[in-house]
């Protein structure tokens, strides 16, 4: 039997991405995604769930969201859950956690520049990805190499 394992969200990052090197080299992301889900209860009042989903990006992408995310920067995730598991060495009892290991993380927002501005070098048309230079529009960015697209008919 086939096993799918994708996963896209949307959501605010809840503190700067902590970027760093992993013991062979690789570069690391860790952020932390706010996702609001907005609904109406039973007796019509206007209610907000918020989930917080931790996020980790590898290699070029990795350095590419520490350069250009911030606090409160607006991404798009694709990617796949992943379970992490360790003993808590305080209690010995054991730990895990959920998370999502990101294939591509899109740029919604305004990307800060190598400067530290939110509008990088004034040129930001407001979005790109993580394997562009963050001041492109999305549609001109190809996807990853060994991405999987949906079919066109899927697209519309």
């Amino acid at each position: 039997m086939s096993e799918i394992n994708r996963v896209l969200i949307m959501g605010n990052l809840v503190r700067d991405p902590e970027v760093r090197k992993l013991p062979d080299g690789i570069a690391l992301c860790a952020m932390r995604l706010a996702v609001n889900r907005r609904f109406t209860d039973r007796e019509g009042n206007a209610k907000e769930d918020v989930c917080f989903v931790d996020v980790d990006a590898y290699r070029g992408q990795a350095e590419t969201c520490g350069k250009y995310l911030h606090r409160a920067s607006s991404v798009l995730v694709e990617g796949r859950l992943k379970m992490d598991q360790w003993d808590d060495a305080a209690t010995g009892k054991k730990q895990s956690r959920l998370k999502i290991v990101a294939d591509i993380v899109h740029f919604l927002g305004q990307p800060r520049g190598e400067d530290g501005n939110e509008n990088g070098n004034g040129n930001s048309q407001g979005h790109g990805n993580a394997h562009g230079n963050g001041n492109q529009p999305a549609r001109n960015i190809r996807p990853a190499p060994g991405a999987r697209l949906p079919s066109p008919a899927a697209r519309r």
